[in-house]
């Protein structure tokens, strides 16, 4: 069997979609850092948070796509106006970005790849290539964030999903600042510990 064990708050998963996986935690050991006004006993926030986080691999961490903090919804937060975007519309974008990508596999004599996740690093670096300004950002964060190669490969393929998602054929600087942005997190974790 193929996966990726989950194990947080008390439950765990195995997820049994493949290659890929999806990983929850908290941010520190009771699960409040983030909460506001909250003081850990443990010392300040960003340290145990950090120390916390440092407990997760390198090598695991840079397998892992994207890198979201979910704050807590407030009672503020329901009362704002809905989304402009529902679930039904941002389904169906899913859907076109999902045709698309298994269009242009299929185009290339790839008939079996149906997904960004799945295509060879070779094939990706041709189809995620990105325009002149997006590949002098993605020289720039690759040093400065200290990309691995996989790193590398999955910045690409994120950015290559967001340009679907955007309906364009190729790979931009915002995509790409994007998909480096969901980086980010785990990268102020590891310095931070």
């Amino acid at each position: 069997m193929t996966g990726l064990s989950v194990q947080s708050f008390g439950f765990e998963a195995l997820s049994r979609a493949g290659t890929h996986g999806k990983k929850a935690t908290r941010l520190c050991r009771c699960g409040r850092a983030n909460e506001p006004g909250y003081t850990c006993r443990r010392g300040p926030n960003g340290r145990c948070t950090a120390d916390y986080q440092a407990r997760i691999s390198g090598p695991l961490l840079d397998r892992i796509d994207l890198h979201i903090e979910v704050p807590a919804v407030t009672a503020a937060d329901l009362i704002l106006p809905p989304p402009t975007e529902g679930s039904r519309e941002v389904a169906e974008r899913v859907a076109q970005a999902r045709e698309r990508q298994a269009a242009r596999y299929a185009a290339l004599g790839l008939p079996h790849v149906r997904t960004n996740a799945a295509v060879s690093a070779t094939v990706l670096e041709d189809v995620a290539k990105p325009d002149t300004s997006g590949l002098s950002l993605l020289r720039e964060a690759a040093d400065a964030m200290r990309l691995t190669a996989r790193g590398y490969h999955r910045v690409l393929r994120v950015a290559r999903t967001l340009a679907d998602l955007d309906g364009a054929d190729k790979v931009g600087r915002v995509h790409l600042a994007e998909a480096l942005s969901y980086r980010a997190l785990a990268d102020e974790v590891r310095r931070a510990a």
